[in-house]
């Protein structure tokens, strides 16, 4: 594995890119956006004009979209990977989607002799960024060993879990207790500045005791601060809630607290802060507390 291509180098995307130019691949890239892909022509990234050219010669190819529909275009569509893409290259989607769609997206790559991988990335852009994230796989063991040295490059931890689609089930569960922790802190700082404790003490105060996580460490600051730059938007969070509802009434678990998480990411889109971190949910809960918002 050397030629790789990338398809979507946004926030995540970007970060990806920049992990396997650091470990020496030859990497291609692709963005409805020329913006992003200038950005990263610095640290050596090829522009490509289409899909097509991304993956022409490619090894592997990599498809981080923003969502659903935009993941099944470009696999898909006309002029699409499973189309246009060599048929010795391994295709390895790392959009956050459906379980259901991922098997669909497999089955048509099976049928074309295409390698499929089903392999969404945990952690925060920045974290990707650092190599502090994990990479959860579904799909083909052996597909998945070759491209071994790709996941290596970008994560400190790769997990098979199994065929496609219980890597984006593995995804959709960890966002879920993600997405809930970050709701309860911002609950918890809320309640506590209201009656008088600093943000940054008790920031301090949750480090120091059981309460400590690496949520805290992340998106503790971000809270603390109101500084909100996107490390994962909450419009893209939303859509994530909606996935795991989704796969929660097709399994039939009742998923509570999940639904008030997506209701609080709903407000706080609302607001205008769709395409700020999911940290900005604070200013939601801050606003019904009576409390000034910046």
């Amino acid at each position: 594995m050397k030629r790789i291509g990338i398809i979507g180098v946004g926030l995540l995307g970007g970060a990806i890119a920049s992990r396997l130019l650091k470990g020496k691949f030859d990497v291609k890239g692709y963005d409805t956006r020329p913006e992003q892909v200038k950005a990263l022509q610095a640290q050596g990234l090829i522009a490509a004009e289409s899909i097509a050219e991304a993956a022409a010669d490619a090894d592997a190819v990599f498809t981080v979209l923003p969502s659903l529909e935009s993941v099944e275009t470009v696999l898909l569509g006309a002029g699409g990977l499973i189309e246009t893409a060599p048929r010795s290259a391994a295709l390895i989607q790392m959009s956050t989607i459906s379980p259901e769609l991922t098997r669909r997206l497999a089955k048509a790559a099976s049928a074309k002799g295409l390698g499929f991988l089903d392999a969404p990335v945990s952690g925060t852009s920045a974290m990707v960024a650092r190599g502090d994230c994990a990479i959860f796989v579904g799909g083909d063991r052996g597909v998945a060993e070759a491209c071994r040295s790709l996941f290596d490059a970008i994560a400190k931890k790769t997990l098979h879990v199994g065929d496609a689609g219980m890597a984006s089930l593995a995804k959709l569960v960890t966002n879920l207790l993600l997405g809930i922790n970050t709701a309860a802190l911002a609950e918890a700082l809320v309640l506590g500045a209201k009656g008088g404790l600093a943000p940054a003490l008790l920031l301090e105060i949750f480090r120091e005791s059981a309460a400590s996580s690496k949520v805290v460490e992340v998106r503790g600051p971000l809270m603390a601060s109101h500084q909100f730059d996107p490390q994962m938007k909450v419009d893209l969070f939303l859509k994530d809630f909606d996935l795991m509802l989704e796969e929660g009434q097709r399994l039939g678990v009742a998923l509570p607290l999940t639904r008030i998480a997506q209701q609080l990411c709903r407000a706080t889109t609302a607001s205008g802060r769709g395409g700020e971190d999911l940290a900005s949910i604070i200013t939601t809960l801050e606003r019904m507390a009576g409390m000034p918002v910046d």
